[in-house]
């Protein structure tokens, strides 16, 4: 074969390159386009949703976004609520508890006790319209704790010594740098009795239980899923089978898919990272772009300042 017609071969190849990555970028755009129309993850059939809420439970605005596009889809017919976590921020568990109450007034929703839901996370469970635990699951821990560090022996070891000049007592108290007055312990003791007889009133009403029953079982104390039963602090023990028979009670039908709402940044950009390799090959390319898939699903599309901590930590 002579220099022209391998150049001619060559340049070929490039042409088809290029078209074979203006068609995968064209398919994102549809994608794209898809995703804004149909509104969101396995929205565009009916299907029962599922959230997973793991880890320490903070004050997370996506999750509280997610549960609310959850509850403007007309094609989620119910909710279940998967939970495996100690426990986090009093008020954090509020706004989700209140989030969910709000998916609850339109669809079905079941709390999904996994291998913990403590203290916060029963706060979340007791949001569901009833509750599906493990007969090994851990529950309870029903209260409200506030810790601080103190340092001052420390400091006094270090030969470090801390002035300060402040408007009132109670300023900036208590300190980790003094033991605290009495009168910043009450007032920090004040502070956490009033959250924690909130919490056992949302207990109350949600358990359809007798305050007084509640503040014995509310005494910071955690159950197994067998002994949650026997105190009505959970409805059913089992799993998926025992969820489906509870929303079939509910009009929903067995046989809509449970499908997983993930967090976005999970997922990546629109969750198109997970066609990547289906598309590749559709176009021709290797489909093992297991790397590439890595970068779509999981750094590119994340906001600038996670993706440079990614970046960094890799």
């Amino acid at each position: 074969m002579d220099q022209s017609a391998i150049a001619d071969r060559r340049q070929l190849r490039r042409k088809l390159t290029f078209w074979r990555i203006a068609a995968a970028l064209l398919l994102v755009a549809i994608g794209f386009s898809l995703y804004s129309v149909v509104g969101g993850e396995g929205s565009a059939r009916p299907h029962v949703a599922r959230v997973e809420i793991a880890g320490m439970i903070t004050d997370d605005d996506e999750l509280i976004e997610r549960l609310d596009t959850i509850r403007k889809n007309a094609q989620v017919k119910a909710l279940v609520v998967s939970i495996s976590s100690p426990g986090g921020t009093t008020f954090g568990g509020e706004r989700i508890f209140k989030a969910i109450r709000a998916v609850a007034a339109e669809k079905p929703v079941v709390s999904d006790v996994r291998t913990l839901a403590a203290s916060a996370g029963y706060m979340i469970a007791s949001a569901g319209d009833t509750i599906v635990a493990g007969e090994s699951s851990i529950t309870g821990s029903i209260g409200v704790i506030f810790q601080y560090p103190q340092i001052q022996n420390l400091l006094e070891k270090l030969g470090v010594s801390l002035e300060e000049i402040k408007s009132a007592p109670m300023k900036a108290e208590p300190s980790p740098f003094h033991a605290p007055p009495e009168e910043a312990k009450a007032m920090i003791r004040s502070m956490i009795m009033d959250s924690y007889d909130w919490f056992v009133d949302l207990v109350a009403d949600r358990r359809k239980l007798p305050r007084e029953e509640v503040l014995k079982l509310a005494n910071g104390a955690i159950f197994t899923g067998r002994q949650a039963l026997n105190v009505k602090l959970v409805d059913t023990l089992g799993g998926t089978p025992e969820i489906r028979a509870y929303l079939a009670t509910r009009g929903v039908s067995k046989d809509l898919p449970i499908i997983e709402w993930k967090e976005r940044r999970e997922t990546g950009y629109l969750g198109f990272g997970a066609f990547v390799p289906y598309i590749a090959a559709a176009l021709g390319f290797d489909p093992d772009l297991s790397k590439a898939h890595s970068l779509l699903g999981s750094k590119l599309f994340l906001d600038g300042l996670v993706s440079v901590w990614q970046v960094g930590k890799d």
